[in-house]
């Protein structure tokens, strides 16, 4: 084969990701709150961009129909349109045709009140209490249902680790019996740092006390009377608590070691409200209606008149070039951002769509839910999916969630037709064992076969672990819990 140069053409595509585009897939990232801080920084860097006010005449008219038809992220992908250079000629009203009609401080509540937890966390280097407990949800249960209810209560615990709402609140708003909230804060008093979840001192300090394993008799009955502590009643204690002044100070040294106040050790700093990004609100019709939380977005605007000015007063071809791209960014940045709003609402509607039961009847009936459903049924990428579930929160009747809580996990069924969630699962295995003979205990393996007769195809350590999930012990503990049973 002779060597020698040569002339070729050849046709190929590529995907360019263009600055644009790459800000563009970056906002929806972001929650509200960052949004609010992002359009600052803009602001302060494009002398073409203004925050303007929403008028009185704009806030009567109703919000745009979330099935409304937009541009996401994807199809700017797929259209390549993050390729052009010529300026995006976006009239700024269009950012005003989501917004929405109320005002985020009728959806607001404390931590105890009836509408849902107003969720805090303390700023700071490193991470907040929430965070920190948080993380430690999934290697403290692999219950899907408790995990959701223990996160909740998380939510509501104060800067100190303390939680001031009564369980039968938790239980009422999330429509779940005061055994499972209380199976719940169980959870949450396994984490650390020990004595988070406490409802009072007392059980504050009893917490660290079992976990030091000084909590006897003695200690408990001081930790019922420290009002008298604080008054420094000590012969009176000595009486109760049956133990010398040696004991007594002792004891009362060992309190001194406690903190009273363990939530405290995480995300020094400033508190910083985690602000919902979505509003839901039920409507007469028995719908929901969806909405994006526009008191944390500034409207933002492109001043042309600012830029007519500034190119008609004799400016070089320098600054003139430079004006193009101040113009063409500012129409860009208002274009992103309308899109970015219509693209969290589609999804949000999904969510809400596939996870009504929750809405209207408690975390009992969570369906399991992936990204990918999610994707599929609006048409869009499974990582736009993920992006826009990420850092974002939503408030309901029943509180404020982030929308990954919305993401469980599902077993698939025995006929390969869909799947079904684990809490109906377990729900059926508690059902066989509570009709089960006493002279015929079901094992695992048993449990296994009549699962599958009825739909659910599961391995036997799945079995296993969801027995052991919900308190139910193995066939030989049963069965003989069944024999000293029959013979009292």
């Amino acid at each position: 084969m002779a060597l020698g140069p040569r002339l070729d053409l050849r046709q190929s595509q590529s995907l360019v990701m263009t600055p644009q585009l790459q800000q563009a897939i970056k906002l929806l990232a972001l929650s509200n709150l960052e949004i609010e801080t992002f359009i600052g920084d803009a602001l302060e860097q494009n002398p073409l961009l203004e925050a303007g006010e929403i008028g009185v005449e704009q806030r009567d008219e109703p919000p745009e129909s979330i099935t409304t038809e937009a541009p996401t992220a994807d199809e700017l992908i797929r259209q390549g349109a993050g390729e052009a250079d010529a300026p995006l000629d976006i009239d700024p009203a269009t950012l005003d045709r989501d917004r929405d009609t109320g005002d985020w401080s009728a959806h607001s509540a404390s931590a105890g009140g009836e509408e849902g937890p107003d969720i805090s966390e303390r700023g700071g280097d490193g991470p907040t209490l929430a965070e920190h407990l948080e993380g430690q949800i999934g290697a403290a249960t692999r219950d899907q249902r408790m995990a959701f209810i223990a996160r909740y209560l998380i939510g509501l615990l104060d800067e100190a680790g303390y939680l001031a709402t009564p369980l039968h609140e938790v239980a009422y708003v999330l429509e779940v019996t005061l055994a499972d909230a209380e199976q719940a804060l169980a959870i949450i008093h396994t984490l650390d740092p020990t004595g988070v979840g406490a409802r009072s001192l007392g059980e504050c300090l009893a917490l660290q006390a079992r976990e030091a394993d000084r909590y006897d008799p003695c200690m408990a009955k001081l930790l019922d009377n420290l009002e008298l502590v604080a008054r420094g009643a000590f012969p009176q204690l000595r009486r109760m608590c049956h133990v010398d002044e040696e004991d007594l100070a002792d004891m009362l040294g060992e309190l001194r070691r406690y903190d009273p106040r363990p939530g405290l050790r995480y995300g020094a700093g400033e508190r910083a409200p985690v602000v919902p990004d979505i509003l839901v609100t039920a409507t007469a019709d028995h719908g929901w209606d969806i909405a994006l939380n526009q008191a944390t977005l500034p409207r933002l605007i492109v001043n042309r008149e600012y830029y007519v000015e500034l190119r008609g007063a004799g400016a070089d071809r320098d600054t003139k070039r430079w004006l193009n791209e101040k113009l063409a960014d500012a129409n860009w940045l208002v274009k992103a951002l309308d899109q970015r709003q219509k693209t969290i609402l589609k999804v949000a509607a999904e969510i809400v769509k596939q996870q009504d039961g929750f809405f209207r009847h408690g975390v009992s009936q969570l369906r399991p839910l992936t990204l990918r459903t999610v994707a599929e049924a609006i048409e869009m990428h499974e990582s736009t999916i993920s992006r826009v579930t990420s850092n974002k929160y939503l408030n309901c009747g029943r509180g404020t969630f982030e929308l990954k809580y919305f993401f469980t996990s599902g077993i698939a069924s025995a006929d390969g037709e869909g799947a079904v969630s684990a809490e109906a699962v377990k729900a059926q295995i508690k059902s066989l064992i509570d009709a089960e003979d006493t002279r015929d205990v079901l094992s695992d393996d048993k449990l296994v076969e009549l699962l599958r007769d009825k739909g659910f195809d599961l391995a036997r350590r799945t079995v296993a672990k969801y027995r052991e999930a919900i308190g139910i012990g193995s066939s030989v503990q049963r069965r003989r819990q069944k024999k000293l049973q029959s013979a009292a």
